[in-house]
């Protein structure tokens, strides 16, 4: 039975991200098959893990996709790993509102992991005591079984430390203060894999020097998992191509599964480079487009999205590529015109216009007949026609205008939202594309 861990912070900033991937490339450079995951909807700490790890990394979520969801996903994905690594999202009991539902608590709790709690002592001595002792007894389900100090200043500050901690939670770890391992951010949050050139056996040995990684092994425990029945995945009957180039790069791989299972062949493409696939249906996900606007508006991809859209071809845009799809686009007070598929205009702003998790109800029974949840991330502004429709009501979230989201016209439905095919309708996109082929 594979083993594992879900290493979590007090807070966000702790360094939890750069401990997990640095964990992560010790064992793979151990000979291990590391099986990494991470709680919440994040794309970017994922593509990192996939990076390191030579596996790809999946999301947890107990809010999108319920606690069944999560304990599927690592039953389909884990059973020829090793070990199982799971990143924690922000502090260890954060939830959504003021629950435990999509925190990393309730992953573990969920797949009954032990924790790694890690902790930022810059600042701290004594009190890092009874900071370990609100959070090992505040919910008796979630055993802390061993702790990582980070940012430690000195070898003083060290015994300081482990001599506020005896007779506690054993310590497995203490890391110095070193900038050289960090991952940088920028407005949406960290770089992703592809930008960054990783030397894993440099973060191995870091790792290897600082955290007792045998302890580590000898923590980790069964993971909590059901049977899992084999899926039948029917013949490809359709293509759907999926924008991927460093302008659209958030996706979940349980997306591309989900359409594979549903009869769609998944076919790649680079609108940043001019491709123009021949498919069925397009999807377009979130991204980086403000980076390359200026590539993308000279792009043979958009001058032609707009004719196939027009022509009925099935688009699912997400976030970026709703801003993607729409006539003009303004970033640092110059305007490109992009695909002119959807009837709005767009531009970054200088501030968050939206974060959190969503809930919509689809307008469409025809559509989808239950509740769609996801989540928003954007800096952008996008204001619509007065004719716009839209094909959800926001229950949560803010959407693109007055709670409501995702443009409709033709066959594109394109918005805020960032769903995940536990909730999303992706059979009704497949049987979409199915009927435009058919034509």
């Amino acid at each position: 039975m594979t083993k594992g861990m879900l290493i979590a912070g007090t807070h966000s900033g702790v360094g939890k991200t750069t401990v997990s991937m640095g964990i992560m490339a010790a064992l793979k450079h151990r000979g291990l098959k590391v099986q990494p995951y991470k709680v919440g909807p994040d794309y970017i700490d994922t593509s990192h893990h996939t990076v390191i790890c030579g596996r790809l990394s999946r999301n947890l979520d107990t809010y999108m996709m319920g606690t069944d969801g999560v304990r599927q996903i690592v039953a389909r994905t884990a059973a020829d790993a090793d070990i199982v690594v799971v990143e924690g999202a922000m502090g260890l009991f954060d939830g959504i509102d003021s629950t435990e539902i999509a925190s990393s608590s309730h992953v573990a709790k969920t797949l009954n992991l032990p924790v790694i709690l890690v902790i930022n002592v810059h600042g701290m001595s004594r009190s890092v005591a009874a900071l370990l002792k609100g959070y090992s007894e505040f919910d008796p389900e979630v055993r802390i079984v061993g702790i990582i100090l980070n940012q430690v200043g000195s070898s003083r500050h060290a015994e300081l430390l482990k001599n506020s901690l005896i007779n506690n939670i054993p310590i497995i770890g203490m890391i110095p203060r070193k900038k050289d391992i960090e991952v940088p951010s920028r407005h949406l949050g960290l770089y992703m894999a592809h930008e960054k050139d990783y030397n894993t056996k440099k973060m191995a040995t870091f790792i290897e020097n600082n955290v007792d990684l045998d302890a580590v092994l000898e923590l980790a425990e069964p993971c909590s998992l059901p049977e899992i029945a084999d899926l039948h995945r029917p013949e490809t009957e359709v293509k759907v191509g999926i924008a991927r180039d460093p302008a659209f790069c958030f996706y979940y791989q349980d997306m591309f599964d989900a359409l594979r299972y549903c009869g769609a062949e998944v076919v790649f493409f680079s609108p940043m480079a001019g491709e123009v696939p021949d498919v069925d249906g397009i999807y377009l996900g979130g991204g980086y487009p403000e980076l390359y606007a200026k590539i993308l508006e000279s792009s043979e991809t958009t001058r032609k999205l707009k004719s196939l859209a027009s022509d009925g071809l099935p688009i699912y845009a997400e976030c970026g590529g709703l801003l993607y799809l729409c006539k003009t686009y303004e970033v640092d007070n110059r305007t490109y015109k992009l695909a002119d598929v959807v009837p709005a205009n767009t531009r970054m702003t200088n501030r968050l216009r939206a974060l959190g998790y969503t809930e919509a109800l689809p307008l469409n029974k025809n559509f989808c007949s239950h509740k769609i949840r996801g989540h928003e991330f954007h800096y952008s502004l996008t204001e619509c026609d007065r004719d716009a429709r839209f094909a959800y009501k926001m229950l949560r979230g803010k959407g693109i205008n007055n709670g409501f989201d995702g443009l409709i016209e033709h066959n594109t439905l394109a918005g805020y939202m960032h769903t995940h095919p536990a909730s999303f309708p992706v059979e009704k996109f497949v049987q979409k594309c199915r009927e435009f082929k058919r034509r």
